[in-house]
């Protein structure tokens, strides 16, 4: 359980105490303590349950008075903060007449791809990329947003890029590297991702990231600033690479559902798709990533066109050695690492027959080299 705040719960102390307990969020709401989650899980902090009067006004101090009148008419609202070194992306939203809060927090650092453990075609996606479409898909608190800003940070670091950021909120400030990067927030630079989107081709991008894909303007857009030699990144709130698709047409009436097909296989380069999983103590690090990548190859290209969704998990897992990887062999290859348990990873395998099999494979390719050894010895 999480050390007591010391004093008066107030919104600073609560944010303060954040990075010293390893928090990633914070919950409040009325009749029950604050909550942190923790590698994961809910731990309430210690001591009395908010009152009604608390609650509605703990997070007075950082509420943008701009954000007050969208958040009386709409019953919600996202807006990011700093507190010290770090920043936090803030929900704030109604429930049964009184305010609840769904805070985050984002390190002040971006981190590299080593730091969150994804795999080298991570790395390989965004060096070999110069347009296009990259989609980085899960479900809510599946590191999304900081994979994403990983990405971003390597082209500011290695390339010379006009890029622009459309987000909601603002998570990670990226400071000037060898790229020029400008950073739109909805609500406070410009009203709405469709108007933000609107203009964004005209301001020589040569990068553009989109926070969410969030409806059918979105994708259009997306989908169109790919096809004229932009390189676009977004994410979608899908569990799975076969699932982005399904959620990208779903923005669509049936009848242009060819038209984007042929548009996707065009314009996409790669799907990743990302889950955390709580790693085992003894590693230190908190959560892992286990991860699917779908890279578009001229057979991929050709399923996609002609809506062979069923065929890709197949195509993924035959094509390993060209980097792409599928949720199993991820979570075999974490179990190997000894990062996870074996009973962590069949707790979040989409498929516990199969991810069984790639353990029992790994098993025996081991003692199978281990016995070859021996041979060689005699």
């Amino acid at each position: 359980m999480p050390d007591t705040v010391q004093g008066a719960f107030t919104i600073q102390r609560l944010l303060e105490a954040m990075g010293r307990l390893g928090a990633s969020d914070l919950h409040i709401k009325v009749g029950v303590p604050p909550n942190y989650r923790i590698n994961g899980l809910l731990k309430a902090v210690q001591g009395p349950p908010l009152t009604a009067e608390e609650a509605d006004h703990i997070v007075d101090p950082i509420f943008p008075e701009k954000l007050m009148a969208r958040y009386e008419n709409e019953g919600a609202v996202d807006f990011a903060t700093f507190v010290g070194e770090d920043r936090f992306r803030c929900n704030i939203y109604r429930s049964g007449g009184h305010t609840n809060v769904a805070i985050r927090r984002v390190k002040s650092e971006i981190p590299t791809y080593e730091a969150l453990r994804l795999p080298p075609i991570y790395n390989e996606i965004v060096e070999k990329t110069n347009e296009g479409m990259v989609l980085v898909c899960g479900v809510t608190g599946s590191g999304k947003s900081t994979t994403l800003a990983a990405m971003i940070e390597h082209l500011n670091k290695k390339e010379a890029d006009n890029i622009i950021t459309i987000e909601d909120p603002v998570e990670y400030r990226f400071s000037r590297a060898r790229s020029i990067v400008s950073q739109r927030e909805i609500g406070i630079d410009v009203p709405s991702y469709p108007v933000a989107l609107r203009y964004v081709v005209r301001q020589d991008p040569d990068v553009i990231f989109i926070g969410e894909m969030r409806d059918h303007d979105t994708v259009l857009a997306a989908i169109q600033a790919a096809e004229t030699g932009h390189l676009v990144f977004g994410s979608l709130h899908t569990a799975d690479t076969m699932q982005s698709f399904n959620r990208i047409l779903e923005f669509f009436p049936r009848e242009e559902h060819g038209f984007i097909r042929s548009a996707l296989a065009t314009s996409m380069r790669a799907v990743c798709a990302q889950r955390l999983l709580p790693a085992l103590p003894e590693t230190g690090f908190g959560m892992v990533p286990a991860t699917e990548v779908l890279l578009n190859t001229p057979i991929v290209r050709e399923k996609i066109r002609d809506g062979y969704d069923e065929d890709i998990p197949a195509i993924i897992n035959g094509s390993t050695s060209e980097g792409m990887r599928s949720f199993t062999y991820s979570l075999a290859e974490l179990c190997r690492k000894e990062w996870v348990s074996v009973q962590t990873a069949m707790a979040y395998a989409p498929n516990r027959d199969a991810l069984d099999s790639a353990l029992k494979g790994v098993e025996v390719k081991a003692q199978s080299l281990v016995h070859r050894v021996k041979s060689s010895r005699h």
